[in-house]
């Protein structure tokens, strides 16, 4: 996801953020002139009346006449926080903090201001340390876990995100977008039991929640349960048939169980929805190769060709086809980018050995064809050959995950 829309979204789902407007510092009258005294209770009430500006300017000529004050920094940055004005509320909530580190609710503001300016590492950094001095359960410790779990994510570190997000979901159990949000990061963090666990309490509150579906469809994948999985991308397909990607999952894995027909059916339901959706022409074209439909094929794999030029198997499937059209250019064309996209293609490599030989050049030929019998002997090799050449410092888990 990219990083402005991760930071939008998290903004749309916290909504208006409230600054802590409680701020206190301690100010010995015995030492301050009257004057300046005058000056704090004047900006105070003109503060609390919501006079923003006239208070802004008492504060200032407050720090005309105590420019060490920790207090006048920190009103500074609330009243610049009230007007959305983060980065100046962060430059004043920092000179306050250099003055006073002690200040009350200083640290909470400022990261606050942090977090609604985008600045979501330096949130992270500011919360989590006062994390550990909040006793659990209490409400200031639930908002800050919320905060630092939905900058977690917004960075990208989901799998440190996913403990804050479960201390955030528990706490506002009706709450969707957090359990979301969690389920995301499980998934993206490869815990594929938590995002079932998420999935199936975002179920219990909402049954056509189809995103819930989704997730839950992509971990079954993961965990190379091709029949749930399945399953879990047809209820969001019926929940939302609208719903961004759920015919094209569908449509794959029927491709991948050879179902062709039917995976025809999913890709051009998603292409219903986005005509521009590359990957379920590329799937479609490749399905209608296999179905033997050889001028439709060429017209979607040369449409998603024109989107995205990245997928091998495109490349490849167009390839076989100008080859049986006689254009052995274009075909040699196409088979060598499939090559280039895919070199570990044991198939691509075996079409060019046979073209190259077509066309007279041998020794080209005799290459590609050496590099399709050593990837068939990888592939073929016993298993207890394949554990053998893993290093022995690598994760057990690590040799039996799914190869995509």
């Amino acid at each position: 996801m990219d990083m402005k829309l991760r930071q939008a979204g998290l903004f749309k789902l916290l909504g208006a953020v409230l600054f802590v407007s409680s701020l206190s510092g301690s100010i010995c009258l015995g030492q301050a002139s009257s004057t300046a005294a005058g000056q704090r209770q004047n900006a105070l009430a003109l503060e609390q009346a919501g006079n923003i500006e006239q208070a802004q300017a008492a504060w200032k000529s407050l720090l005309a006449a105590q420019p060490n004050s920790a207090e006048a920094y920190a009103h500074l940055g609330l009243l610049e926080a009230r007007q959305d004005h983060y980065q100046e509320a962060i430059a004043h909530y920092r000179k306050a903090l250099a003055l006073d580190p002690r200040f009350p609710n200083l640290r909470l503001n400022l990261g606050l201001s942090l977090f609604k300016a985008g600045e979501l590492k330096e949130t992270i950094q500011t919360f989590e340390p006062m994390l550990k001095d909040l006793p659990p359960n209490s409400p200031q410790r639930l908002r800050l876990a919320t905060l630092t779990g939905l900058a977690k994510y917004g960075v990208g570190n989901y799998l440190a995100a996913v403990p804050y997000l479960k201390e955030a979901a528990a706490g506002d159990p009706q709450n969707l977008q957090f359990k979301l949000m969690l389920a995301h990061s499980c998934l993206w963090s490869k815990q594929y039991h938590c995002v079932l666990d998420t999935y199936r309490d975002i179920i219990a509150i909402n049954p056509d929640a189809a995103e819930a579906y989704m997730l839950a469809g992509e971990a079954y994948d993961e965990l190379t349960d091709d029949t749930k999985a399945l399953e879990q991308f047809q209820a969001a397909v019926k929940a939302d048939p609208t719903l961004p990607n759920a015919h094209f999952a569908v449509g794959y894995l029927l491709w991948r169980l050879m179902r062709f027909d039917e995976a025809t059916a999913a890709f051009r339901a998603e292409l219903a929805n986005n005509p521009e959706h590359a990957l379920a022409l590329a799937y479609l074209g490749d399905a209608e190769v296999h179905l033997q439909r050889s001028d439709e094929a060429q017209q979607h794999l040369e449409h998603s060709i024109r989107i995205n030029p990245s997928f091998a198997l495109t490349h490849l499937d167009l390839g076989t086809l100008y080859e049986a059209q006689g254009r052995k250019d274009d075909a040699l064309r196409e088979f060598e980018l499939s090559a280039k996209l895919n070199p570990k293609d044991e198939n691509v490599h075996w079409r060019l050995g046979r073209l190259y030989q077509s066309l007279g050049r041998k020794e080209e030929a005799k290459a590609e064809l050496e590099k399709t019998r050593k990837l068939q002997k990888v592939r073929d090799e016993p298993l207890v050959e394949k554990i053998n050449r893993v290093p022995e410092k690598r994760p057990l888990q690590n040799i039996n995950s799914p190869q995509k």
